[in-house]
C-alpha cells in the first residue's frame, strides 16, 4: 500500500478468523485418587520390562521424558544415592541432581541385572546403545487405558508440582527439584546443590506419599489436600 502498489491490504479480512494458537499443558493427573490408579497400572503392566521399570520409576523422579529415557549408569552415584544428570543433557544446559529414595534405588537395583551391561538404563529394544524411544513409553501408557489428552510422561512432573505444593512442601525445593530456572537474572545462575538437604528429605517423603497412594482406596472426592494430611 506505501508504494502503490495495492489498494488494501486481504489480510484484514482474515481477523478473527484464524484464532492464535496457544501451547496447552501436558496432560497430567494431579487427584490422589487417579495417581494410585495409574501406579496400579504401571505395576500391572505386561509389556516390556524396561519400559515397566522406566514408567515405574518415572513418578519417583519426575525429571523430563528426555532426561529419563537418556539416563545412563555412569550417572548413578550409589554412594550418595543421587542420579548427577550432565548439562548436555538439560534443558537449561546446567548439571542436575536427583536425590533417589530407597523406592527409586529398588527400581533401579531391580533393571541392572537387565541393562546394566550396557551405557544405558532403559535401552532401546533395537539397539543397547541407544535408549529408549518416547513413543515406547506413551504407547504403554496407551496400552493401559490412558487415551491421548489424559496422561503424558511428561505430566508426573505436574502431579508432582501440584501434590507437593498441596502438601505445603517449600516452593523453592520444589522447584530446584523439577530444574525450572528462574526469571531473575541473578537467581537463574544456581547451584545444582541448592537446597540438596532439605530436597532429599522431600524426594523420600514424596516417595513415601506414593506408596501410600499405590495401596489406598481414596473414595471419590476426597481431595489432595486432605489426603496429604491425613497420610503424613
Amino acid at each position: 500500500i506505501a508504494t502503490g502498489r495495492a489498494e488494501s491490504n486481504p489480510v484484514e479480512h482474515l481477523r478473527g478468523a484464524l484464532p492464535p494458537h496457544r501451547e496447552g499443558h501436558l496432560a497430567a493427573i494431579t487427584t490422589p485418587k487417579e495417581v494410585g490408579e495409574l501406579l496400579r497400572a504401571i505395576d500391572a503392566y505386561s509389556g516390556s520390562n524396561v519400559v515397566r521399570f522406566a514408567l515405574k520409576l518415572a513418578p519417583y523422579v519426575f525429571v523430563r521424558p528426555g532426561e529419563l529415557r537418556q539416563c545412563e549408569w555412569a550417572e548413578i552415584k550409589w554412594d550418595k544415592r543421587e542420579w548427577h544428570i550432565p548439562e548436555r543433557k538439560m534443558k537449561a544446559r546446567q548439571k542436575h541432581i536427583v536425590p533417589l529414595s530407597r523406592q527409586a534405588l529398588e527400581i533401579l537395583m531391580e533393571i541392572y541385572p537387565l541393562t546394566g551391561r550396557g551405557p544405558f538404563v532403559f535401552p532401546s529394544v533395537r539397539s543397547a546403545m541407544r535408549p529408549l524411544s518416547n513413543v515406547a513409553l506413551l504407547a504403554a501408557l496407551r496400552r493401559m487405558g490412558y487415551e491421548q489428552g489424559t496422561v503424558t510422561v511428561h505430566g508426573f512432573r505436574s502431579t508432582a508440582s501440584t501434590l507437593l505444593n498441596e502438601m505445603g512442601k517449600n516452593r523453592d525445593w520444589i522447584e530446584r527439584q523439577l530444574a525450572h530456572g528462574e526469571r531473575d537474572g541473578v537467581r537463574a545462575c544456581y547451584n545444582y546443590a541448592d537446597y540438596l538437604p532439605q530436597r532429599k528429605l522431600m524426594m523420600q517423603e514424596w516417595a513415601d506419599y506414593l506408596d501410600r497412594l499405590r495401596t489406598s482406596r481414596v473414595a471419590s472426592g476426597f481431595g489432595s489436600e486432605q489426603l496429604g494430611l491425613a497420610l503424613r
